[in-house]
């Protein structure tokens, strides 16, 4: 994910596309009614503008070869649902979230336990997240459902927060305040930029929202845990 080697877009495509593909041939050749695939909101692209959500229905307009990959495996699992009738369930998460989570999430968890202040009490964006429990509640329900055959659907918690109101909201859920100084985003952004960390600053900064509208009325389908009740249990399967 770190995209260290020559050509990651060659590395993404060899697990991504080629060996999904891969397993959705045998599948289709073994029986199997249907397919799902974990995608990624990627697929979408990587911010949205203020109420303006991503849709499952939206263009795809990936940006990095992550994205580029779960792109052209969606379109090849569509490609082999139409040659053998296997349906095919796409699911495009947002950051997923939950005990044992880890990167940028675990690393804010890291600076709340430690009382760390942090320069970020005045972000104004909108992202859109699932808790771990959310997305496999929604994977049980496009198994079944049959509304789900040959569908794209986003995720999410159902609330989208800024990523001030986040940390504070891990911090109680971790019981630790959280330290947070009003540094203004375009000043995060500027010294974001002179040191070459600009992806990080698009992520603390930046607005990803998913509109999970589809998958509310065509499923039926509401996340089962609150965006606080998903926090509580990633706070719990970090300190323990």
């Amino acid at each position: 994910m770190a995209d260290t080697i020559e050509n990651p877009l060659t590395e993404f495509r060899r697990v991504n596309v080629q060996g999904t593909l891969n397993l959705a041939r045998q599948a289709a050749a073994a029986g199997v009614r249907r397919f799902a695939f974990i995608s990624s909101v990627k697929v979408n692209g990587e911010a949205t503008q203020p109420g303006r959500p991503f849709t499952a229905d939206d263009a795809p307009a990936p940006l990095d070869a992550y994205g580029i990959s779960k792109m052209e495996a969606e379109q090849g699992l569509r490609e082999i649902a139409a040659q053998t009738g296997m349906e095919v369930v796409i699911i495009r998460p947002p950051l997923v979230y939950g005990p044992g989570v880890r990167a940028n999430f675990a690393a804010m968890m890291r600076w709340l336990q430690r009382g760390v202040p942090l320069p970020l009490g005045a972000i104004h964006n909108r992202r859109s997240l699932v808790a771990l429990d959310n997305l496999v509640d929604l994977i049980l329900t496009c198994v079944t459902h049959p509304a789900a055959a040959n569908q794209t659907f986003l995720v999410s918690d159902g609330e989208d927060v800024s990523t001030t109101e986040l940390l504070r909201r891990m911090g109680q859920a971790m019981n630790r305040p959280a330290r947070l100084i009003p540094v203004p985003a375009r000043l995060l952004k500027g010294a974001a930029a002179l040191l070459g960390k600009q992806d990080m600053a698009q992520r603390l900064c930046g607005s990803l929202q998913v509109d999970i509208r589809k998958t509310r009325q065509l499923l039926g389908w509401s996340p089962p845990l609150t965006l606080d009740q998903g926090l509580k249990k990633a706070a719990e399967g970090f300190t323990a």
